[in-house]
């Protein structure tokens, strides 16, 4: 082994050794259960961040245990085609070129996005792969593949034909930006200051008036009625009559409906059927004329005057021109919820548009029961109800968009009879009269109509293929917390629906990586972190470790960097140590030896409580506590006790037993933390002697019956105790080392200590131990420690220098009675009290009591030294 630990010579080397041995493979063994995991697949346009270090470190995780527990292991990889973002992508090429997709014209323009694709969509590939995922890259999948192309081809007919897609005019979220509709959970939404105006309507053939409230002005050049409550006295007698509209002049009718709420604002709704989904409702029920005011880019149409005009500029001439005829009653201050482009974050526009919708509600209940019914759980346990709550009350899914690149939707539209054609095969006529003028619809599906297929797509279906008989259903998706809607929910119904089964059995939800202060990574704040770099500068490891360790199910976690310096710290710390183990090594068998001293016996106790916990944390997907079991016991356990208790024995006659006790610890820790630091852990495994080719296919650590010794580890513990306790207070009197002292141990355990001496005396850096159940008769000239089964005496002289000691500690005393002065004269002045901030005055008095504390103890010392 090399002095020091170096990431960069080792990664890539171990990787390509996995790779060439086949290691990440699945492989359909009936003699074994098969455990499968499908990455969330990556936006082709993605680059590496620490939210896809974290999710794939999780999964790669669970998937490395698994595997070494004997399951037919499979991890799935592919990449997402990202519908509007690769295709903004292509198009701003484009623009630098003078170029627009229309100019090319469609073929030609996908022409140019599968050459981008296979231009830079690796990218993100190759960047988990220097994070140590061991996925089945043979195996690897795209939204656009064949495979899962004929696969969403499928889904779409066969919900077509189930009558569960249908196209039809409904209010769908439109992003001018993107040019292109979006789903309900592709809207982002915020609380945004803003105004609200409220408005004077005429009421034809009198003088009243109606007033209505809108926080969006420019959509009344739209509005085709008045909306009031059938059982409002104040309007009764205005039902079935009609208003002047501002601007339009057009007569409009004042409807009665109980989707009015007679106690907000003044009791009377304008409706804009085409700008706003209630009033849509609302309208389909009174039979209101549907005016579209806004076209794709926002711009006013069938507007009068404002034709042309962007919606903002609209807005602000309309204002102007109610305001010159007195129509504007007041404006006030209002906040409400904004919903924005998840791609673009431009504010989207609520429009009538003839799109194709899924009909979820009907799909959503099935997908309820199996969450309700237990074949599907999600860790932690409460994001159940938000799941349920979301599916309960989930509306008609919008899956047309209006781009090029995606999976273009497979109906045609005849145009002789207006039929519409939907087909698993491209058809050259129309099914219903036989006419060959038959277009294709242009839009293609949503990104995540392909995704919520992925589970089942990737494996194979609608073919009954091997992979898809054995691995499936999957077994954990791992994912974050915001996408439970977007994609979480539309897998559960899509694999229930068309598999007949749950497409996995756990959800395992995760939090977002924040920065060190809790904020969210971001280019405007500036404090976004790439992976690559951690990696470069610290190790794939030190990377990994970092993330997983502190982490909980479904929270956020802080990214600290100066965590993964300690990581590396901790890197080098197993490092050293097992270059001292190989260095002491004379044997070649990893085998326990037959005869067990008391340290082996703890050390083995320990270890063997360390695997049944790791294991049950793992089965619970607490992760970050599995890690930091595993770092406090290499650190801690074996590091810093067991290897020292090990050095004088490696020297004498039972070499060969401690030989063999730390080999085996030092095996079983490396393959226990293999899963959480793959690389340094196989480099290692690699120089000790082993059987196997690699640390990977190795079995995980299991708890044994035969390595449990309580009494023994529980004895030794008590030893330790009182070696740390004496190192404690050799460290408080400032007692080196080199200097040895004598131990005096009352104990009723006379047994156990003696059987610890060796240990004392050199852990504890004593001369002499003497283990009695007599105290000395005098004990004024010694230091005494205490701990649970025994007190230690210590003798005074042997420690320090009297005089010295006691001209140290009055100086002490002096200095720290001096400072409790300078803070009493501080709280006794009434000013500083009354004026200084309360938690100023509170950490004034925290201190003197520490002070006071101090110099009890200072004082106690020096009566101990007279």
């Amino acid at each position: 082994m090399e002095k020091i630990y170096d990431p960069k010579q080792v990664e890539d080397k171990i990787y390509k050794m996995w790779i060439d041995g086949g290691y990440f493979k699945g492989v359909i063994d009936p003699a074994k259960k098969p455990f499968t995991i499908v990455i969330p697949p990556p936006n082709v346009t993605g680059q590496l961040h620490l939210g896809h270090a974290f999710n794939n470190t999780l999964q790669d995780i669970l998937i490395r245990v698994k595997r070494m527990q004997g399951y037919a292991a499979l991890w799935v990889p592919g990449t997402d085609h990202a519908g509007i973002a690769t295709q903004i992508k292509v198009e701003e090429a484009l623009r630098k070129e003078g170029l627009t997709r229309y100019d090319l014209g469609r073929e030609k323009f996908l022409e140019r996005v599968w050459d981008w694709k296979h231009q830079y969509g690796n990218r993100i590939v190759e960047q988990l792969k220097k994070l140590g995922s061991s996925c089945d890259w043979s195996r690897e999948r795209f939204t656009m593949d064949e495979g899962c192309s004929k696969a969403v081809r499928e889904v779409f007919v066969s919900l077509y034909e189930k009558g569960l897609i249908y196209k039809g005019s409904r209010i769908i979220n439109w992003c001018p930006t993107c040019a292109t509709a979006l789903s309900d959970a592709e809207v982002e939404h915020e609380e945004t200051a803003g105004e609200i105006w409220h408005i004077k309507y005429p009421v034809k053939g009198s003088d009243e008036f109606l007033i209505v409230a809108t926080t969006r002005p420019e959509t009344m050049l739209g509005d085709s009625g008045v909306a009031v409550h059938p059982e409002d006295e104040r309007y009764v007698h205005l039902i079935g009559k009609t208003a002047i509209l501002p601007l339009m002049d057009r007569e409009i009718p004042i409807i009665a409906d109980e989707y009015v709420d007679r106690e907000f604002g003044t009791g009377c709704v304008k409706m804009t059927p085409c700008h706003d989904p209630n009033d849509f409702e609302v309208g389909l029920r009174h039979d209101l004329e549907q005016i579209l005011v806004l076209d794709e880019k926002a711009k006013v149409i069938n507007g009068g005057k404002y034709n042309g005009m962007d919606r903002y500029d609209a807005r602000a001439e309309i204002l102007r021109d109610l305001e010159s005829l007195g129509l504007i009653v007041k404006t006030e201050v209002h906040t409400r919820n904004v919903g924005a482009c998840y791609r673009c974050g431009t504010t989207i526009e609520p429009i009538t548009s003839p799109q194709w919708f899924v009909k979820v509600p009907e799909l959503a209940r099935d997908a309820i029961e199996v969450v309700k019914n237990g074949d599907i759980k999600f860790v932690p346990e409460r994001f159940t109800k938000i799941y349920t709550h979301w599916m309960e009350i989930a509306r008609d899914w919008c899956v047309s968009r209006q781009l090029w690149w995606g999976h273009q939707i497979p109906a045609w539209y005849c145009g002789e009879c207006e039929h519409i054609t939907v087909s698993r095969e491209d058809p050259d006529q129309c099914e219903k009269c036989g006419s060959t003028d038959i277009t294709r619809d242009e839009d293609v599906l949503d990104t995540w109509f392909s995704s919520a297929l992925w589970p089942f797509s990737t494996l194979g279906w609608p073919e009954k293929t091997p992979d898809l008989e054995y691995f499936y259903p999957t077994d954990v998706l791992v994912t974050m917390y915001d996408i439970i809607f977007l994609w979480v929910a539309r897998m559960i119904f899509s694999g229930v629906e068309h598999t007949g089964k749950a497409p996995f059995h756990t959800v395992f939800i995760h939090g977002k990586v924040m920065d060190d202060q809790g904020r969210k990574m971001s280019k405007s704040l500036d404090n976004g972190v790439d992976p690559l770099d951690i990696i470069e500068t610290y190790g794939t490891d030190a990377l990994r470790f970092n993330l997983v360790t502190g982490n909980s199910p479904g929270n956020d976690i802080r990214y600290v960097p100066e965590r993964c310096e300690a990581m590396r710290n901790f890197a080098n710390k197993l490092w050293n140590a097992a270059r001292f183990v190989m260095m002491n090594l004379t044997i070649e068998e990893n085998a326990l030896p037959d005869v067990l001293e008391l340290p082996d016996k703890w050390i083995l106790s320990k270890l063997n409580s360390l695997i049944g916990e790791v294991c049950e944390n793992i089965e619970k997907y607490e992760l970050g506590i599995a890690a930091g079991k595993i770092y406090d016991f290499i650190w801690d356990s074996f590091c810093d006790w067991y290897i020292e208790l090990a050095k004088p024995r490696l020297q004498g006659e039972d070499s060969a037993n401690a030989q063999k006790v730390l080999l085996y610890v030092l095996t079983e820790v490396l393959t226990l933390l293999h899963p959480f630091m793959p690389f340094i852990t196989e480099e290692i495994w690699q120089s000790l002697p082993h059987k196997g080719e690699s640390l990977m296919i190795q079995t995980y650590p299991e708890v044994s019956e035969t390595l449990n010794f309580p009494k023994e580890a529980a004895d030794f513990e008590s030893v330790m105790a009182s070696i740390r306790v004496v190192r404690a207070r050799r460290a408080e009197m400032n007692v080196p080392p080199s200097k040895r002292a004598s131990l005096i141990i009352v104990t009723d355990k006379r047994n156990v200590f003696e059987a610890g001496t060796m240990y004392l005396s050199r852990l504890a850096y004593a001369s002499e131990v003497t283990v009695t159940d007599t105290p000395p008769e005098d004990i004024s000239g010694f230091v005494t420690v205490v701990t649970n089964d025994a007190r230690i005496f210590m003798p005074l002289a042997e420690l320090v220098d009297l005089a010295k000691e006691r001209e140290r500690v009055e100086k002490e005393i002096g200095k720290t009675t001096a400072e409790m002065e300078r803070i009493q004269q501080k709280l006794t002045n009434e000013k500083f009290v009354s004026k200084a901030p309360e938690n100023v005055v509170n950490a004034e008095r925290e201190k003197l009591a520490k002070l006071q504390s101090l110099l009890d103890n200072l004082s106690e010392s020096l009566d101990n030294l007279r």
